[in-house]
């Protein structure tokens, strides 16, 4: 060995870029928010998972691969649920990439387009793996702020995607906030990307806002564009997949799919997940029962905590942002003893805010309550 030569440690190996990455926050461990509070039964409401479970067709489809066993591995293409989704949205199967949920995708896409030093526009408040991602391969991101409404800011958009970024990140609707851009507001960003750039238009929660008539179809609005593109949405939302894991994209070309296709692991989507996807793609009437429920209780509940004096972003997703007045870290740990969990957001700018995912309406009764009493409390 080298005595001029500083001993190597696992520290020094890691690359700078990750070394400086902000961890994902999943939430509070269930188990140990039951063993703090003492309830019998914890409620989750911190993954924006569906509490109305899967369609019957789900459970038959997995129970006839589990009986088939499982020891070969999964089709490494997808090839029958690539199919029935380009059915369903009447685009080719090649034009369809598979991932393990849609962020599988989005670290595929950072994978494969991204140099150190590229630019990277999304917005904020955001979901994290848009700026983590991006800051893995070495790339800068700019987030947009939304205007003191929640609303979209047109002016900060084309002034952020001007300075030429390579990847866009647009949720619609946004996670964390819910908020939706309508047909006018999507069509002003779309035509202010550089064409330069790949823009990635993430609808994950895009079910529960396609009941709203002011709600622009991502892939209608992108279909006829001749520049580089690609739609993301999940089953793990309002298909109730989230256990299994199975998000897709659609992308402009094929040219996009085969990059995606060479940094992919080749069966990151196990047998499971893919005939489950199967099975809730053909279940629409279970589909539109979710959303039916989910939005009946985002407006009761959105509701009962303005009465209280919240302030609670109008939300077309499963989800609610909710200014608490004070530390949501305070407020996430109160509602940990009550047995309730909830995502304390730490964005700057937003401390106070916490995302709570609805539940059945007894669980966001329960909810409702106990952030009441806790917001009554003097905990600033």
């Amino acid at each position: 060995m080298n005595p001029t030569l500083a001993p190597v440690t696992s520290v020094s190996l890691i690359r700078g870029e990750v070394a400086g990455l902000p961890g994902y926050d999943p939430g509070a461990d269930p188990d140990e928010v039951a063993a703090l509070s003492g309830a019998g039964r914890v409620i989750k409401l911190s993954n924006n998972e569906n509490p109305y479970g899967t369609s019957p067709a789900v459970a038959e489809a997995v129970r006839a691969v589990l009986a088939g066993g499982v020891s070969r591995y999964p089709d490494p293409t997808g090839k029958r649920l690539a199919e029935a989704i380009g059915t369903s949205l009447d685009v080719p199967a090649e034009r369809v990439v598979l991932g393990n949920g849609s962020e599988n995708i989005l670290e595929l896409l950072c994978q494969a387009v991204l140099d150190a030093g590229d630019l990277v526009v999304t917005q904020t408040p955001g979901f994290s793996l848009h700026e983590i991602f991006p800051r893995v391969m070495g790339a800068r991101v700019h987030k947009v702020p939304v205007t003191a409404e929640f609303g979209f800011d047109a002016a900060a958009w084309r002034d952020a995607l001007a300075a030429g970024p390579k990847l866009v990140f647009l949720a619609n609707p946004c996670n964390p906030t819910g908020a939706m851009l309508d047909a006018g507001e999507l069509e002003q960003i779309v035509a202010a990307v550089p064409e330069s750039a790949l823009l990635v238009l993430d609808e994950a929660y895009g079910e529960f806002a396609r009941t709203r008539p002011d709600y622009p179809d991502g892939l209608d609005a992108l279909r006829a564009l001749d520049r580089p593109w690609i739609v993301l949405r999940t089953f793990s939302k309002a298909y109730g997949l989230a256990g299994v894991r199975v998000g897709y994209g659609i992308a402009s070309d094929t040219a996009l799919i085969q990059a995606l296709d060479r940094v992919r692991t080749p069966y990151n989507v196990n047998r499971p997940a893919q005939d489950a996807a199967v099975a809730a793609l053909g279940d629409r009437e279970h589909l539109a029962e979710t959303v039916r429920r989910t939005a009946l209780e985002i407006a009761r509940v959105t509701d009962r905590l303005r009465g209280a004096g919240l302030r609670v972003v109008p939300s077309s997703a499963n989800f609610l942002f909710i200014d608490t007045g004070r530390a949501s870290d305070r407020v996430a740990r109160e509602l940990h003893r009550a047995g309730i969990i909830v995502k304390a957001w730490r964005e700057p700018g937003y401390e106070t805010y916490i995302r709570a995912s609805l539940s059945t309406p007894g669980d966001n009764d329960v909810f409702v309550r106990c952030l009441m009493e806790i917001c009554a409390k003097d905990t600033t």
